[in-house]
């Protein structure tokens, strides 16, 4: 089991996700700063009925309107892809893993501070490189990842592409659950850590217990059965 952060949040697109009051949320992706895909935050429409753009200051809504955004995680048929270095790991998930994310929050129309919160998860059926993937397996079960998707993307990406897939038991959350704490680091600035309660849970990653800005956390194996069980329960 892995936990890994996504989402847009301060660093990467300028807010956090919108909390409700009920703990349900909307799940926003970060920007397309290539700007090639068609969905932006004004076409694309959340789970109040309401365009992403809506949760932008008002300041911003005008230029966040046209702005395309980078659709991945992807809960329609699961995927998850990534060419970077720091997530390369996650090509040595296996079949029956889980893929747990969590996301930058912010109450919305309740005053609550900003947190981390979990949102969703795949239950894997496949992970690897791309070019571990024959051309035919690309287009039918990752043919939705934005990094798929796009040639232009892909032909740039190929030889560094991770690539998840979820399987039917992959969800995203209707109600977030929150699993930070506040800390600070080493130079007494404030950090976001998994909270004492989810550490009985999922355990200290080693030590590594910052996931505010972190590379995937490998749950350790004797937590992965209590820290599924956990997931899959939550609404």
């Amino acid at each position: 089991m892995v936990l890994l952060r996504v989402g847009i949040d301060s660093g990467s697109g300028g807010i956090q996700g919108p909390l409700f009051a009920d703990s349900s949320f909307e799940f926003i992706c970060i920007p397309d700063n290539k700007g090639i895909d068609p969905r932006t935050y004004g076409n694309t429409v959340g789970i109040k009925g309401t365009p992403h753009v809506h949760y932008f200051p008002k300041s911003q809504q005008a230029e966040m309107t046209s702005q395309s955004i980078h659709v991945d995680p992807e809960f329609e048929t699961f995927t998850y892809g990534d060419p970077t270095r720091p997530k390369a790991g996650l090509r040595k998930l296996k079949a029956g893993d889980m893929l747990v994310f969590y996301a930058g929050l912010e109450g919305f129309d309740f005053p609550s501070l900003p947190a981390l919160y979990l949102v969703g998860y795949f239950e894997v059926i496949a992970a690897g490189m791309a070019t571990e993937f024959a051309k035919e397996v690309l287009q039918r079960d990752f043919g939705c990842n934005f990094h798929v998707r796009h040639p232009s993307v892909f032909a740039l990406q190929e030889a560094d592409l991770v690539l998840v897939k979820g399987g039917s038991g992959s969800r995203l959350l209707k109600k977030a659950y929150c699993i930070s704490a506040m800390d600070v680091d080493r130079s007494g600035n404030p950090l976001k850590v998994l909270a004492p309660a989810m550490q009985k849970t999922f355990g200290n990653f080693g030590g590594k217990i910052s996931i505010q800005r972190s590379p995937p956390r490998w749950v350790d194996p004797e937590y992965v059965t209590t820290a599924a069980h956990f997931v899959k329960s939550l609404p």
